[in-house]
């Protein structure tokens, strides 16, 4: 018998167009999971929030139930995600472990 997955509550503090943070988006999209995009460039008040909050200036940042994932790839946040029984294990739609461009800074 298959014990349901919990929903968990997430906040992904993200670049608008960055590696890393289009790998947690995909992350997000492999399992289906609902959560809180903040766009740190279109919104600077949600860097300014996470730098606060997490004591450093790099992303993707992204909070799972209350804890705090700092500077990860969509690797780290799926590898988290499942450790913490949040998701069942199933094929990305895009990479997960790409930097940001040259053309994006910040």
């Amino acid at each position: 018998m298959n014990t349901p997955i919990k929903t968990p509550t997430i906040t992904a503090y993200l670049k608008t167009s960055c590696g890393w943070s289009q790998g947690v988006r995909s992350i997000m999209r492999k399992y289906n999971l609902a959560y809180e995009d903040r766009d740190i460039i279109e919104n600077p008040l949600f860097r300014t929030e996470i730098v606060e909050r997490s004591g450093q200036s790099l992303s993707p940042c992204v909070e799972v139930d209350g804890h705090l994932l700092v500077d990860v790839s969509g690797d780290e946040v799926e590898a988290y995600l499942l450790k913490a029984g949040l998701a069942p294990l199933t094929a990305a739609d895009a990479p997960t472990d790409r930097s940001c461009d040259a053309h994006h800074p910040g």
